[in-house]
């Protein structure tokens, strides 16, 4: 595992990607709230079904080129329209808790976004093909990582620049691997911290040896880009 460095974009008015991103399509709700009755259903038959019908479980997935590790036919996965119609009248419609926001009212939604994980949500920024993300995240201006986007390596969880940071006097640098662990949003304020500590940290590196000097010029370099962006754009940044 390693520690990476990311801007907090969508305070960032200039990102392409910020309306998509905070734009909820889809949120999962849990089994036992009513508005998973709302959602979306999966219609499906149960192996035991299958087999019964089918006579032959294992040739009906076959054909259908459903995988065998699935847990039940689902009707949607089938393709063969004699399969369809033998296992439509035995399918069951199964609740998924996936609700469009979109087909409730105000009240609904903010109900969905409320009992939703924050993990369990579809933006539409999750539906832009990976074409299209590229090429915003190109033309970004928080694209700090040589065009590659707004997310980039710090290093390895083992990484000697903490300690190395630590004995410099550099103390947001020394506590990158605790930050990550929290996740704590930093500030444009603590980029200008993290500026003032790269330029300590350059001949602290030289002073160290010349693998420290080989090892982490590229992580100040990143750290350096991150935290002028931040400032330049007035948004937060985070180790993860």
């Amino acid at each position: 595992m390693g520690i990476n460095i990311g801007i907090c974009e969508t305070e960032c008015a200039k990102a392409p990607c910020r309306e998509l991103k905070l734009k909820v399509l889809r949120v999962k709700v849990p089994a036992d709230n009513l508005l998973a009755q709302y959602g979306e259903k999966d219609e499906k038959v149960s192996l035991e079904d299958a087999q019964k019908a089918s006579g032959d479980l294992e040739a009906l997935m076959k054909r259908n080129r459903i995988n065998a590790e699935s847990d039940a036919i689902y009707m949607e996965k089938l393709k063969k329209d004699e399969d369809v119609a033998l296992l439509r009248p035995l399918a069951k419609s199964i609740p998924t808790g996936w609700v469009r926001l979109d087909s409730l009212n105000d009240t609904q939604c903010a109900e969905a976004l409320k009992a939703a994980d924050k993990d369990d949500r579809v933006t539409a920024w999750d539906e832009v093909s990976f074409d299209d993300m590229n090429a915003m995240c190109t033309d970004c201006p928080l694209s700090w990582d040589k065009g590659r986007g707004c997310l980039g390596a710090f290093g390895p969880d083992n990484s000697q620049l903490p300690a190395i940071a630590q004995k410099a006097g550099c103390p947001l640098t020394a506590s990158v691997p605790e930050l990550a662990k929290s996740a704590k949003r930093l500030t444009p304020q603590d980029a200008a911290a993290l500026l003032k500590e790269i330029t300590m940290l350059r001949p602290a590196l030289t002073a160290d040896s010349k693998m420290a000097v080989r090892r982490y010029s590229g992580p100040l370099d990143r750290m350096e880009a991150v935290a002028k962006i931040s400032i330049a754009e007035n948004c937060g940044f985070y180790f993860f």
